[in-house]
């Protein structure tokens, strides 16, 4: 058993390697800016996905399509959108948790690594699959990213259909955040109730379910047998966000990023942690800078509690922040990784040998 003072050393030690690695490669590129040439990695012998832990079917679809022989970045967006399409997950597209008007608003990001092309959407509303509309974007136009009404006309442009993405689980959920979120407002909390919903006298209300909350997102990255990368990451947001608030998931170089040399990577968790640190562009400058993906994964968030602590209401204690993120990186050799703040995360990977969740790495215990 490794002492704690050994163990110590050790993550010091990694640290200061890892950021001196970073350094190096800042520092080759600010100067002569010589001819770099790509890291002969061996693409690897099956397609291999990986995903946030609510996404184990959509790396197994991935995997599956593009075994038969579909590009990566449609076997992606085909995998989230099974996520996208479940009422139950309550982080993702319909019956994701709405904004504080009640309005279930999407973002959701798409990379295509031999093309370096991307395609994004935000604040979309009452589309079902934001992944779908984005790949529309990096297939059919010029631009990178449309946002809100003119991203739901693009939409219905292509066909999709208008829904409406507010499921009854997700409408209630909704209504008790308004109930608790103020003692000082006229919402009667649902247990000073005398009524329930169905408008029945039923006496003071008992125990009340607790308010569900979460920053949402599933992330999915691809790599073929040829070596060739996508990535998509998707999102309904931050629950009861402020209307029109954008987080890390639909913008290119934060909630994903796809270098087709080196590798993909995404990100779940507090969007704006991750977007104040290019949290996924950051990932793979470290992978290319020699570190494996789990390392570029911890790097990367020892930079947000770093960054974190200039704003001492994100910070639980003097090093340890009050949220979490969780970041996901895929080579181009297939070698996979992930990393949270706290202990206790999983993600999902599919390979040759079929699709499973592994524990990710935690910065803190």
């Amino acid at each position: 058993m490794i002492h704690e003072h050994s163990r110590r050393q050790f993550l010091r030690t990694s640290s200061v390697a890892s950021v001196g690695a970073i350094g190096a490669l800042s520092g080759a590129a600010a100067g002569a800016r010589a001819e770099t040439r790509p890291i002969a990695w061996v693409a690897p012998k099956s397609p291999v996905s990986i995903s946030s832990g609510n996404g184990l079917r959509a790396v197994e679809r991935a995997v599956l399509r593009i075994g038969e022989g579909l590009d990566p970045v449609l076997g992606v967006v085909e995998g989230v959108g099974i996520v996208e399409a479940d009422p139950d997950d309550m982080t993702v597209g319909y019956g994701g948790l709405p904004n504080e008007r009640g309005v279930v608003q999407l973002d959701s990001s798409v990379m295509h690594g031999p093309t370096h092309k991307a395609g994004s959407v935000a604040c979309i509303e009452n589309i079902m699959h934001p992944a779908a509309v984005a790949l529309k974007v990096l297939q059919t136009t010029d631009h990178v990213m449309i946002v809100g009404h003119g991203a739901y006309e693009f939409a219905r442009a292509h066909g999709f259909p208008h829904e409406d993405l507010l499921t009854d689980k997700a409408r209630r959920a909704w209504l008790r955040w308004k109930q608790t979120s103020s003692d000082r407002d006229d919402w009667l909390d649902p247990g000073q109730m005398d009524w329930n919903e169905e408008g029945t006298s039923v006496g003071l209300a008992g125990e009340v379910e607790p308010v569900p909350f979460t920053y949402g997102t599933i992330h999915c990255g691809a790599v073929d047998t040829s070596g060739n990368l996508s990535a998509c990451t998707t999102t309904s947001g931050l629950s009861y966000k402020i209307p029109g608030r954008v987080g890390d998931s639909p913008i290119i170089g934060a909630g994903m990023y796809v270098d087709n040399q080196i590798g993909s990577a995404g990100a779940t968790g507090r969007g704006e942690a991750v977007i104040q640190s290019c949290g996924s562009f950051a990932i793979v400058q470290a992978m290319e800078a020699g570190m494996d993906p789990t390392q570029a994964c911890l790097h990367v968030l020892r930079k947000i509690v770093s960054n974190s602590k200039r704003q001492k209401r994100l910070m639980r204690d003097a090093e340890r922040p009050d949220f979490n993120v969780v970041m996901y990186a895929l080579r181009k050799d297939g070698v996979h990784g992930s990393a949270a703040m706290f202990p206790g995360a999983r993600y999902a990977v599919a390979d040759g040998v079929g699709a499973r969740l592994e524990p990710c790495a935690a910065l803190f215990e």
